[in-house]
């Protein structure tokens, strides 16, 4: 049975501890799923640097425990991931100085994943974003790939 292969942006890890945020429910929905094996769940080293800035404790080694929790695989540093971030800066997707942004897509697409999930509605989850590393992705030989949020993609029962 296909299980999809997703991403988990850093925004995803904060969205589990924010219990202001209107995505927190659908984030720990999420990660029930992952531990259930309805995905398998992916992040990266580039996430984890991020995560291991964060300043607050114990909600650094709280998202941090997250990974191993959840058993999900972390991506190396990827020189070729570097290179097609270099495109979608260069091609203006997103800009240079969010670079890091850009690798959060390219890490997942030469990974080869079908979806990055994200609450970075500025420069990763955005319309123009989703449409042109799609389009880029194709053009260098990559799948497109989703970018989208837990709300669209977990199951509520007959009664929610």
């Amino acid at each position: 049975m296909w299980k999809p292969r997703i991403y988990l942006e850093t925004t995803i890890f904060n969205y589990y501890f924010d219990t202001d945020r209107d995505a927190h429910a659908d984030t720990v929905m999420l990660f029930k799923d992952i531990q259930t094996g309805k995905y398998e769940a992916f992040t990266s080293t580039y996430v984890t640097t991020e995560l291991e800035k964060t300043k607050l404790e114990p909600k650094r080694s709280n998202m941090l425990a997250l990974i191993t929790e959840f058993n999900i695989h972390v991506l190396g540093y990827s020189d070729e991931a570097e290179i097609l971030a270099n495109i979608y800066i260069n091609e203006g997707v997103i800009p240079a100085k969010k670079k890091l942004d850009a690798i959060h897509i390219s890490i997942a697409t030469v990974n080869d994943l079908e979806y990055i999930f994200s609450g970075n509605f500025k420069h990763i989850n955005r319309v123009k974003t989703k449409t042109m590393t799609s389009l880029i992705n194709v053009r260098e030989g990559y799948k497109p790939i989703t970018i989208t949020v837990p709300s669209e993609v977990i199951e509520y029962g007959e009664d929610e």
